[in-house]
């Protein structure tokens, strides 16, 4: 078999093993557990998790408008919105920057906030940023899932 054979094959020999599939860094890991903690937090109204979770000037994005952060703790504390059950697809992080990551999902809900059912399904955005040495939420977006 020519050199450049052998090179070929050891290439797909080790792609097919799967030892060429990078390992999420600690910091890939760390975003992916506070995304999926935040909607743990939300079906329970834990605002104090939120008050940590988000960024001083936190923005979200949804069909209502645009929100800060004060008005998401409030909206999370208070008793209007009630999530019965809710599930994540697979959930996708990119590295922005050294300091910034960018999670996109697909997520279900089953939630009303008073009378209004809360859009399912939807694909989810957020943006993290290391600040002061730990990871915070500065951004999350939503927008409905066009059927089929």
């Amino acid at each position: 078999m020519k050199a450049q054979h052998r090179f070929v094959a050891g290439l797909l020999a080790v792609a097919m093993t799967g030892a060429c599939v990078a390992q999420p860094s600690a910091d890939e890991a760390m975003v992916r557990d506070l995304e999926a903690r935040s909607w743990v937090a939300w079906q329970n109204h834990d605002a104090a998790f939120f008050e940590r979770f988000l960024s001083d000037d936190h923005v979200e994005i949804h069909g209502y408008g645009v929100a800060g952060k004060a008005a998401v703790v409030e909206g999370v504390r208070g008793p209007y919105c009630e999530v019965q059950s809710y599930s994540l697809g697979p959930l996708r992080v990119t590295a922005v920057s050294a300091d910034s990551m960018l999670v996109t999902y697909r997520a279900e809900q089953d939630t009303t906030c008073g009378t209004a059912r809360v859009p399912s399904p939807v694909w989810a955005s957020s943006v993290y940023a290391r600040r002061a040495g730990r990871w915070v939420n500065v951004l999350y977006q939503h927008t409905p899932a066009t059927p089929g």
